[in-house]
């Protein structure tokens, strides 16, 4: 006698539902949200920045001589270093009139560097420079050098520091200008003199 081969049939099998079937109520709750999510980031854009008039494509017509050059911290210090005085190291990179202005964030970003910076800091207080107020809280330059340049395109921005830089490249039309090889380079502005 031969043994019966029991198999189960297809039908007769009972099927389990699975933790993530979205037919469970908790996997229905979560379904809503996510819809709520994307349609929140679907959202058209109402409000689109408003490019600057100024600009033609990547040049700014509005930057013309006298030069507005807004100083950062770093670029004083590396002025220092390098032994280059300010105003007439500026004039020969533009071969044009320049006016340093330093803002209230930057004069007080150098006063809490102590000792080590004083000499910048004497530089920074000198009565030729310009001095802008600065109405805003918290003291970090960067974040009001970039403030204050999206909102007018006429500066250029003289600094040393890589983040600032790559912050400030992301901004059409605005020159950066930066202490190298014991001279002021600078860079995106397309009247410069070649050298």
């Amino acid at each position: 006698m031969s043994r019966i081969k029991k198999t189960r049939k297809f039908a007769a099998v009972k099927r389990v539902i699975g933790q993530r079937d979205a037919r469970l109520k908790k996997n229905q709750n979560k379904g809503e949200d996510n819809s709520k999510r994307k349609s929140k980031a679907d959202d058209v854009v109402r409000e689109i920045p408003q490019v600057s008039s100024s600009l033609f494509f990547q040049y700014n017509t509005a930057l013309v001589p006298p030069y507005n050059v807004l100083i950062d911290t770093n670029f004083l210090s590396h002025t220092v270093q390098h032994k280059l005085e300010l105003l007439s190291t500026m004039m020969d990179c533009l071969y044009a009139k320049c006016i340093p202005i330093i803002t209230d964030c930057v004069m007080a970003e150098l006063e809490k560097l102590g000792t080590k910076y004083r000499i910048a800091l004497r530089i920074a207080r000198d009565e030729r420079w310009e001095r802008l107020k600065c109405s805003h809280k918290g003291v970090y330059a960067d974040d009001c050098l970039v403030d204050r340049v999206q909102k007018h395109k006429i500066y250029i921005v003289a600094t040393n520091d890589r983040d600032l830089k790559r912050r400030v490249r992301k901004i059409p039309g605005v020159p950066i200008m930066s202490v190298a090889r014991g001279k002021y380079v600078i860079e995106r502005l397309p009247d410069a003199p070649e050298k």
